[in-house]
């Protein structure tokens, strides 16, 4: 219910007085540009919800240059109009068909929770608590069953984080229009992981097929 809100945490209020006496004061001209003007975004990031993972930072860009949508371990599913809610599928669709983009990018990341929950699902290691994360990480059943069984848990769930983009990829090419727009060249997808330690960042080569540092 409305009336059971809480007020808004002081250091949410401190924060967003700091942004707007700084940062927005310093580019006010840019942001009413875009409120005028509207998005223009080159790129379209799909990313994981984990809050250690900040894709306008990693790539230093400004307020709409990427048209963001996050999910947990930035997974697409395949493409399946079957009426059913599909934030992700619908996420797409917008930045394809309205904006436009030049640049589709999966940018998963190091030490990631959905990942090693996909992990131990596919394990048969279920947790019942999951009322929609279980069925969101069976989408990972095809990369799971890519990797190795015969070599450590660390190193499983490390071949899951590359495995699991690679089956997104083959994912985002079973919707049509993300098919033609590539082949027309007037789209480009690219699979990326973010070492959050370190800062570096692994491309998917479509040559080799293999991750390797940027």
């Amino acid at each position: 219910m409305i009336n059971q809100l809480a007020p808004l945490p002081e250091f949410l209020v401190k924060k967003y007085n700091n942004w707007k006496s700084t940062s927005y004061l310093k580019n006010q001209n840019h942001f009413r540009n875009l409120a005028s003007f509207g998005q223009n975004p080159s790129s379209m990031i799909i990313s994981c919800c984990d809050s250690r993972v900040h894709a306008t930072s990693i790539f230093g860009v400004d307020a709409g240059e990427f048209f963001i949508h996050r999910n947990i371990a930035n997974l697409v599913p395949p493409y399946s109009p079957d009426g059913e809610n599909h934030g992700t599928s619908s996420a797409i669709e917008y930045a394809i068909k309205e904006l436009k983009i030049q640049h589709l990018i999966i940018l998963g990341h190091t030490d990631c929770g959905g990942i090693k929950s996909g992990h131990s699902l596919h394990s048969k290691n279920l947790n019942p608590d999951y009322e929609f994360i279980n069925k969101w990480l069976s989408i990972l059943l095809p990369a799971f069953n890519n990797i190795e069984k015969n070599i450590t848990k660390k190193k499983q769930i490390e071949q899951l984080e590359e495995e699991s983009i690679k089956i997104s990829i083959i994912n985002l090419f079973s919707f049509p229009y993300i098919k033609k727009a590539v082949e027309n060249k007037d789209l480009s997808v690219h699979g990326l992981i973010h070492d959050i330690g370190s800062g570096e960042i692994k491309f998917l080569n479509p040559t080799t097929k293999n991750f390797e540092k940027l």
